[in-house]
C-alpha cells in the first residue's frame, strides 16, 4: 500500500499536511502547542509506513503512553479522524488505502482515549448532538456537524 501513496516521500508529504492541519485546527490544535511539528511528522510517517506494510522502524513511544497525559476526548479523536479523512481525499489516496488507514486509526481509539473511557463504555463521540461530528461552531454556541445543523 505504501507504493500507492507515492512511497515514503509521498507518505511524508501527506503526513506533513496532516500534521500542519492538526496544529492549526481551532478545535484540537491546542493539543499540539509546544510540539515540534517536524518530529511529529517523522513519527507519524514511521507509524503510518508500518501500517501500510513498509519495513520501517517506529521510534516513538507506545500509543497509550504517548497520549496518556493529554485530556483527549472522543470528540477530539473524531475531529482528528475527520481531518485525516480530508487530507487523504485531498491527496487523492486510493479508497482502499484510505479505508485501511481509517480502520487502523479507529482501532487505536482505546489506546488514545485511555482505559478509563474504555471501562466507562463511552461511545465513539462524546458530543451531545446525536454523535454528529462538529465541524462549525457559531457565535451563539450552536454547532453544525456532518449531518447538518444541530442545536
Amino acid at each position: 500500500m505504501l507504493d500507492r501513496v507515492g512511497g515514503i516521500d509521498g507518505l511524508r508529504s501527506i503526513v506533513a499536511d496532516f500534521v500542519a492541519r492538526l496544529c492549526r485546527d481551532p478545535m484540537i490544535g491546542f493539543h499540539f502547542s509546544g510540539i515540534d511539528p517536524a518530529r511529529l511528522t517523522a513519527l507519524e510517517t514511521q507509524f503510518a509506513a508500518q501500517m501500510l506494510g513498509a519495513d520501517v522502524a517506529y521510534e516513538g513511544r507506545p500509543i497509550g503512553a504517548a497520549h496518556a497525559r493529554h485530556p483527549i476526548t472522543g470528540g477530539h479523536f473524531a475531529r482528528r479522524t475527520h481531518l485525516l479523512r480530508q487530507v487523504l481525499a485531498d491527496h487523492g489516496v486510493a479508497d482502499e488505502v484510505q479505508q485501511a488507514w481509517l480502520t487502523h486509526t479507529e482501532r487505536l481509539r482505546p489506546a488514545v482515549l485511555g482505559k478509563e473511557l474504555v471501562r466507562a463504555n463511552i461511545g465513539p463521540c462524546d458530543h451531545p448532538g446525536l454523535g454528529a461530528l462538529v465541524t462549525e461552531v457559531a457565535a451563539d454556541g450552536s454547532v453544525a456537524g456532518e449531518r447538518g445543523r444541530l442545536s
